[in-house]
């Protein structure tokens, strides 16, 4: 049973491209043809902190995107909001990352400035709506209104909003928008915070600082059995991940409670889904400490390096060289201009392609 502020599947903001569809409800479609794009498998290829490879163990840009989509399903049924939404919202919400992760996507801001710039939220609404093709009879994947929507909306600390207001009712981002970006949020903070403790980064004493952590560690071993961090850090991380979910869940009813006539169509006039202001300080205490610890920690740094420079000399490569795109690029330059083609193609490129091709040409 979903709430009155939840996006109804018989009202979703409708499709670019008519198309008569049976078999699926709106928003599971979406989900569909977004797990079934070519964009969403090259995930598995991309840099989510530490670059595929590097460990078998550690998160990519595709796992992660699964893990902030279980998320914003358990949160979006806390909330009685459209689950499926939510989940499609959150499927689709990285499509447009660059090789490399935020270094690969900071290089080609810089080398696409003359053309507006790079900005990968932005680049997620153009896969699915223009470079992905899979019919016939029109380019992208012909998602919802709601999912696109949602896709502009997108922020975190990391996520610039590809729309300050991609509504046409000026008012704000759907529950289920905001649902996937605090997904997003939680996630990455959880899984790089294991990642580290895989890697050795930080260590007991250090964690044992941070209050999120310790009050979960507390909770999750309190049956007095001695283990390793590495033995207990899963049930710890699940028990983190829990005590969010409640704070997020309790401060985001009291908001939708006095906010729920304000609602008009899918968009409450006001952030809903945020943390207690309790809840938002521990987060920030976490976010610090992987700041400092993990993503300025020497060899995730030198790694963001090498994926700038590469993508840097990529971009000039091609720029002086444009016979070696796809044709199927190439055909798009008189239109769209060459800084945009060519950022279109590296874009979509995994790390491993994206080192092979500055291999073969730099």
């Amino acid at each position: 049973m979903t709430a009155d502020y939840a996006v109804r599947d018989d009202s979703f903001g409708g499709r670019e491209h008519y198309e008569s569809i049976a078999g699926y409800l709106p928003f599971e479609l979406d989900r569909h043809r977004i797990i079934t794009c070519t964009a969403f498998r090259r995930l598995q290829g991309k840099t989510q902190v530490f670059g595929p490879g590097q460990h078998d163990h550690f998160r990519t840009r595709l796992t992660h995107t699964l893990e902030v989509s279980q998320i914003a399903r358990s949160l979006g049924r806390r909330l009685a909001a459209n689950e499926s939404l939510a989940e499609a919202i959150a499927l689709a919400h990285d499509l447009g990352h660059p090789p490399f992760g935020h270094a690969g996507e900071a290089a080609l801001d810089q080398a696409m400035a003359d053309c507006g710039g790079f900005n990968h939220n932005t680049h997620s609404l153009r896969v699915v709506e223009y470079l992905e093709h899979p019919f016939p009879a029109f380019r992208g994947l012909n998602l919802t209104g709601a999912t696109r929507a949602g896709l502009a909306a997108h922020c975190t600390r990391y996520d610039t909003p590809a729309a300050t207001n991609p509504h046409e009712s000026g008012l704000g981002p759907s529950v289920e928008a905001q649902i996937a970006s605090v997904a997003d949020r939680y996630a990455y903070n959880c899984h790089d915070l294991e990642d580290a403790i895989g890697q050795a980064l930080v260590t007991e004493d250090e964690l044992s600082e941070i209050e999120l952590w310790r009050t979960a560690r507390a909770a999750a071993t309190a049956d007095g059995v001695a283990s390793s961090i590495h033995a207990v850090r899963r049930r710890v991380l699940d028990e983190l991940l829990e005590r969010l979910l409640v704070d997020v869940t309790d401060a985001t009813a009291q908001v939708l409670q006095r906010t729920a006539k304000d609602c008009e169509r899918w968009h409450p006039r006001e952030t809903a889904v945020a943390l207690s202001t309790e809840g938002e300080r521990r987060l920030q205490e976490l976010e610090a400490f992987l700041r400092e610890r993990v993503y300025r920690q020497a060899d995730v740094v030198a790694a963001d390096e090498q994926g700038r420079r590469v993508i840097g000399d990529l971009f000039a490569m091609y720029q002086a060289n444009l016979r070696l795109l796809p044709q199927r690029f190439a055909t798009r330059l008189d239109e769209q201009g060459t800084a945009r083609v060519i950022g279109d193609y590296i874009a979509g490129m995994t790390n491993a392609f994206c080192l092979r091709e500055h291999d073969a040409h730099c």
